[in-house]
Order: structure tokens, then C-alpha cells, then sequence
């Protein structure tokens, strides 16, 4: 808005210029693709023979034994562990033990 005698105004439209045209290079979508399908029908006869051989077998079955015995034996073992050196009221220890 701008003020002309005292009064408010609308704004000033200047003429619309038009720049000239602009060419930008072209754009081509990629080629759709369609496919026709022909049919060439073919019979094939296939055969399958069968032949049946009867296998008379004799199974023989052999039996295995394995007896087996147990014993026990009890073993006993003794440890001694000696946690420190005993100490002797009269006589202190001349050095602190350590371990051997």
C-alpha cells in the first residue's frame, strides 16, 4: 500500500513481461515391450517298460553273546597338610615361613 494525497492506494501493477521460450532437450520414456506367443503343439509317445524278478532270499541269523562280569575294589588314601608352623611360647620363630 502506498499513500497518495492522504489516502491509501492500492499497489502499482506494472505490465506482465514474458521472457521468450526456452527449449530444454526431449524426454523418451523407454519402449514398452510386448510379446506374442505361438504355440507349435508336439505329441511324444513315451514308454515305460517294467519287468519284475522274484529274488527268492535265505536270511541266516547269527547270535551273539558277550557275558560280562563286575568286581569292586575299595582303595583308601590318607593326606597330611600342615597349615603353618606350630608356635613355641618360649622360642618365636626366627623367620616367617613361607611356601615350599
Amino acid at each position: 500500500m502506498y499513500h497518495h494525497a492522504g489516502k491509501a492506494c492500492g499497489p502499482i501493477i506494472c505490465p506482465t513481461s514474458v521472457a521468450p521460450t526456452q527449449y530444454d532437450p526431449g524426454m523418451t520414456d523407454p519402449p514398452q515391450n510386448a510379446v506374442k506367443t505361438t504355440i507349435f503343439p508336439h505329441v511324444i509317445k513315451n514308454f515305460h517298460p517294467t519287468h519284475t524278478t522274484n529274488v527268492n532270499k535265505h536270511v541266516y541269523t547269527h547270535e551273539h553273546y558277550f557275558p560280562h562280569t563286575e568286581s569292586v575294589v575299595n582303595v583308601c588314601c590318607e593326606q597330611h597338610v600342615f597349615c603353618g608352623a606350630p608356635v613355641n611360647p618360649c622360642c618365636p620363630p626366627m623367620y616367617a615361613p613361607g611356601p615350599y
